[in-house]
């Protein structure tokens, strides 16, 4: 049975010793950031728990951080599964989407607030980057708009920075859903309906953060992802449904052609994102659960929630698209967290010719242009997980003057600081396009045998490991 809800999750990670709850008080705007980084700073992933922060000051309402990308572990227990499982459950949800379901009411309907009771102030939503992030930001939202011709249902995950008790500026690249969503909108004078859901199941914060085809529902993946349909209820104020267990749910509107100043916002990259004249949303009602819980990404400089979050779900996108869309000999792909899983792209193919190299990266061009500044493919049996290996690859497999190529005037990485000095703004035609480095790491001709132990060795060691005494 799929987590009915977020705190049924919760639960899970409670009885599995992965959750813990801050009981003394915090302050919002410095201390719920502050340790959040030094938790992902200090902590190994393995020890790095999810974190409940139960009194913030000047509210009744607790923060959740931490629940999708504290650890790897942490994500198969989203999914109910083991790590080694990850990958696979992304791949059937995608190949076996699952419709979601429409249901009269649910629990995000026990309060609703309108007029001037739908008050974003009422939220606990924290300062991230003191000093520089010109107010608070939410960090995960699941934004759901509808494609005006359509109606076609996408969900998606963009800074949005509370302006005020009914106001929230929106950052999101032209390409990406809800700005063609708006665009579209726009041309006809019409405002885009948006609702901004916090806290529901984890599998649609999953399907939030992952990039996919336009032709994509995030619902369905969703509902693939959990093994059944999402429940969906309708908004009050908006012709939007959404998931009809999350814990807080603002509805709003874009309005057409009008933009204000937004940012600047401590990013993924490690930097803060330029600012920019950006639209916003106007908010026309909040419901929510009885008690709520505010559920928050912790992002900015790797590794952050929203680095691990991303980076599983994006590499299960493209690897399908490569393997099962297009056929291609790919074997794994794999997006650093170091790289913000937007930065680097690593690739591992079964070379059977030499054209190989070049059908995979124009796959991966034309799937996800905005990722992978530098795209570097390896053979199938260099573990592309292990830095170390890839490092290998590339000092002793590659000729630079042959095997590196430069390709100019592509989408660029989102928010890439390199582009442009910060003081230009985020909505620039300069911040659009950048180039991308491809470097063809494959063995090109009939190598020397490899320096190692022979296999069988290795695995009589790994088999008689206790024999040694190395456990510890």
């Amino acid at each position: 049975m799929a987590y009915r809800d977020l705190r049924e999750y919760i639960k899970a990670l409670e009885e599995r010793d992965k959750l813990h709850r801050i009981t003394a008080e915090v302050e919002k705007d410095w201390e719920i950031a502050a340790v959040c980084r030094r938790v992902f700073q200090k902590l190994a992933p393995e020890r790095r728990p999810v974190l409940l922060f139960e009194r913030i000051r000047g509210f009744n309402i607790p923060l959740l951080v931490g629940s999708l990308g504290a650890s790897p572990e942490v994500y198969a227990i989203a999914l109910q599964d083991r790590v080694e499982n990850i990958h696979e459950r992304w791949e059937q949800a995608q190949r076996h989407p699952i419709k979601p379901v429409r249901v009269s009411t649910g629990p995000c309907k026990e309060n609703i607030l309108r007029g001037n009771d739908a008050d974003l102030t009422r939220f606990p939503v924290p300062i991230w980057t003191v000093g520089e992030d010109p107010g608070p930001y939410l960090t995960a939202p699941c934004v759901v708009s509808r494609e005006p011709d359509t109606g076609a249902y996408n969900v998606g995950t963009y800074r949005l920075q509370v302006k005020g008790p009914k106001k929230m500026g929106i950052w999101a690249a032209d390409g990406q859903h809800v700005s063609r969503h708006r665009l579209k909108n726009e041309a006809r004078n019409q405002s885009t309906p948006v609702a901004v859901v916090l806290g529901p199941d984890p599998a649609i914060e999953m399907v939030s953060v992952t990039k996919f085809s336009f032709e994509t529902e995030e619902y369905d993946v969703s509902g693939g992802l959990r093994g059944e349909p999402v429940p969906l209820v309708a908004c009050e104020t908006i012709p939007i449904e959404v998931p009809a267990t999350a814990e807080i749910v603002i509805e709003g509107e874009i309005p057409p052609g009008y933009r204000e100043p937004e940012g600047p916002f401590g990013e993924y990259t490690g930097y803060m994102g330029a600012a920019g004249n950006m639209p916003v949303i106007e908010v026309t009602c909040i419901t929510h659960r009885h008690n709520p819980i505010y559920r928050a990404f912790f992002s900015q400089m790797p590794p952050s929630e929203s680095s691990c979050i991303k980076r599983v779900g994006r590499e299960q996108s493209i690897l399908k698209h490569l393997q099962h869309d297009l056929g291609l000999p790919v074997r794994d792909l794999h997006l650093p967290e170091s790289s913000g899983a937007a930065g680097t792209m690593l690739i591992s193919i079964k070379k059977a010719n030499p054209s190989d190299v070049k059908r995979v990266v124009s796959g991966a061009l034309r799937y996800a242009e905005g990722f992978g500044k530098f795209i570097i493919v390896v053979d199938e049996d260099v573990d592309i997980q292990d830095h170390c290996q890839v490092e290998w690859a590339m000092s002793f497999h590659v000729q630079p003057a042959k095997d590196i190529e430069i390709i100019p005037d592509v989408q660029a990485v989102a928010l890439d600081p390199s582009q442009a000095p910060a003081d230009v703004p985020q909505e620039d035609e300069s911040r659009k396009t950048s180039s991308k480095v491809i470097i063809d790491a494959t063995r090109k001709h009939r190598f020397p045998a490899r320096a190692l132990p022979p296999e069988e060795h290795l695995r009589r060691v790994d088999n008689q490991w206790a024999k040694y005494g190395l456990e510890r």
